[in-house]
């Protein structure tokens, strides 16, 4: 199949780059952050989960266009498996990110725009789902979703990227506040920061790539 062409190679991108990741995160030395101090090492999972959601829903929206211009069913399919599997990372970065307000801001959960609008892109693409499973005809269920899935990724764009930084936020880029700039963002960050970040996108793909046959496999039969 296809999808299985160059799996091997993203597998071992993946998992390289991901073995360095946990390993520079937590052995090697951070710099001296008010506030932050070790806690700062979350950064290196936290923040590429997100970019993962971020990519693979990119992907799910360029299938969804695939779709609509093209009428063939497997777009869809596609564009279904990469949103399952971005929502998934995204619920893991709600929870890594929860996790590290608690220690830093003093709080599971503030009301902040970044946090809020995270929550509402979620929820829409939850909403994504209840309505794959309210059509039964399959090609019905393949036009509604694909255009609700440009939609909701339309929707993204300002809720975590332009809404957040018009207003103060206690994220970094927001209302003022620096963000991956030298303040929390030095060469010690980085040579862990961007690895991470492919890492988890090859992950993404390959858990991707691998439930899309499985899908597809389904619904052969």
């Amino acid at each position: 199949m296809e999808e299985l062409k160059n799996l091997k190679y993203i597998k071992l991108f993946s998992v390289s780059l991901l073995i360095y990741a946990f390993i520079g995160g937590f052995l090697f030395d951070v710099p001296a952050l008010p506030i932050l101090n070790e806690s700062i090492r979350v950064l290196y999972f936290h923040v590429p989960m997100w970019f993962t959601m971020i990519f693979l829903l990119l992907i799910s929206c360029i299938n969804s266009f695939y779709f609509i211009s093209r009428k063939k069913i497997i777009y869809d399919t596609k564009s279904y498996t990469y949103t399952s599997v971005a929502v998934f990372f995204g619920f893991l970065g709600i929870l890594s990110g929860m996790i590290w307000a608690k220690f830093t801001w003093g709080s599971f959960w503030t009301n902040d725009p970044k946090l809020n609008g995270s929550a509402i892109t979620l929820l829409i693409y939850l909403s994504y789902f209840l309505l794959r499973s309210s059509i039964s005809d399959e090609i019905k269920k393949a036009k509604i979703s694909s255009v609700y899935n440009i939609f909701a990724f339309a929707m993204l764009i300002p809720l975590i990227f332009i809404l957040p930084r018009m207003t103060d936020s206690l994220h970094p880029g927001s209302g003022g506040n620096p963000g991956f700039n030298v303040y929390d963002m030095n060469a010690q960050l980085r040579m862990v920061f961007y690895p991470s970040v492919l890492g988890f996108i090859f992950l993404g793909i390959w858990i991707s790539k691998l439930k899309l046959v499985l899908n597809v496999l389904k619904n052969d039969n």
